[in-house]
């Protein structure tokens, strides 16, 4: 039944849903007392090593000419298990996920934090486990092999 929720909704869409979420929450729920400085200071931290995380594995997929739309992982012409991959197979997901850990940082809020590590089951469940049946049928062994190797995450 919840099939049907798979590869519907945009990762990046989820954290921007999610994101916002988070602010609401922590306008609404008590903060922790962090100054600004910190706060921003450790948002930006988050945020650069996301994006850098998350552009490799763009990178890596631009090089080997394979698609990178989250709608159409059967579409995928290569393989990708080199550089970032090498380390875990969603270093986009992984980059969007610290993006938001950032966020909930920032917001010094227990909740919103809690709320934006949310994106984890959702997109093992609803982004990255459809993503893999699609590519064991593309690639095979060769995949399950990948899988054994990699982690999901980290």
């Amino acid at each position: 039944m919840l099939s049907v929720l798979e590869l519907k909704m945009s990762p990046v869409m989820m954290t921007i849903l999610l994101a916002v979420l988070m602010w609401f929450l922590a306008r609404s729920t008590p903060a922790y007392a962090i100054t600004p400085w910190l706060r921003f200071g450790v948002l930006l931290v988050f945020l650069g090593a996301g994006a850098a995380i998350g552009i490799a594995g763009v990178r890596a997929f631009h090089r080997a000419h394979t698609t990178v739309n989250p709608w159409r992982p059967h579409a995928s012409s290569e393989l990708v298990v080199s550089g970032i991959y090498q380390r875990t197979r969603n270093p986009m997901y992984l980059g969007l996920l610290l993006a938001l850990a950032g966020w909930g940082l920032y917001l010094a809020n227990f909740y919103s934090l809690l709320l934006g590590f949310l994106f984890v089951p959702y997109m093992n469940r609803f982004q990255i486990r459809p993503e893999e049946r699609a590519l064991e049928q593309v690639f095979g062994e060769a995949f399950v092999e990948y899988c054994k190797r990699v982690r999901r995450w980290l």
